[in-house]
């Protein structure tokens, strides 16, 4: 995407996360992370950052689609903070818009491509970045006084070239969610249920007082909600 107001889209920067099978989900962590399983994810290439304010900012003006609330709160004001509070509808049609201006098939990435990315190609890591609180995380990340998230992109890039797989925000998903969706879930491209009341996403926030999570980690709200550590960041399919 772009970096003003006026100015066209830019092809957002991704990388390519190669097709093959992973280990999906953990018997160590939540109920709804289990039973981990064998999932094979098709090739696909993911944005190396959620999108920022100052992307989705081209398409609010292109669009004249109402901005989130809380927009205009200067905590989140800066150009290259993810942009926040964004209802899934808002981040389908952000990249519904995008396609047609690129001529591509972006979109939000399901939960088992999001989970693949943020491994980074290592199954075993607890994090995207490994194991544990890492050395380069601000102090701020281990505790209840983060008034906002940082810049996008701060954080060293996991195994590929990904930025923020654990932390910033949590990012909109193109699933349905459902807790028990591991026990029937597909061992190709699982997509999600069918139906339900709530939308999945992945990756941490900054409102939390763990403000990361881990690779396997779930999380749900309905698709309507404008929260303010809620982002996304966008998929693109490979032929």
């Amino acid at each position: 995407m772009g970096t003003a107001a006026s100015a066209p889209p830019a092809a957002p920067e991704t990388a390519l996360v190669p097709a093959g099978r992973f280990r999906m989900g953990s018997d160590r962590g939540r109920p709804n992370e289990a039973p981990a399983h064998d999932v094979w994810v098709d090739a696909f290439r993911l944005a190396l950052r959620p999108v920022t304010r100052a992307e989705y900012q081209i398409f609010l003006d292109a669009t004249a689609r109402p901005p989130p609330r809380s927009w205009d709160d200067e905590r989140f004001a800066d150009p290259e903070q993810p942009a926040v509070a964004v209802s899934w509808f808002d981040a389908v049609a952000c990249c519904e818009w995008l396609s047609a201006k690129l001529g591509a098939d972006y979109r939000l990435p399901t939960e088992a491509e999001r989970e693949k990315a943020a491994r980074g190609g290592m199954e075993d890591r607890e994090y995207p970045w490994g194991d544990g609180l890492p050395d380069w995380m601000d102090p701020r990340y281990r505790g209840d006084d983060v008034e906002r998230p940082d810049r996008v992109g701060q954080d060293p890039p996991n195994g590929y070239g990904l930025h923020n797989m654990g932390d910033l925000v949590h990012e909109w998903c193109s699933d349905w969610y459902d807790a028990g969706y591991y026990a029937v879930s597909p061992e190709r491209n699982p997509a999600g249920p069918a139906s339900g009341q709530r939308r999945a996403s992945r990756g941490g926030s900054w409102r939390h007082a763990v403000k990361v999570t881990r690779c396997a980690h779930r999380s749900a709200i309905l698709p309507d909600r404008q929260l303010t550590d809620y982002g996304f960041r966008v998929a693109l399919g490979v032929d």
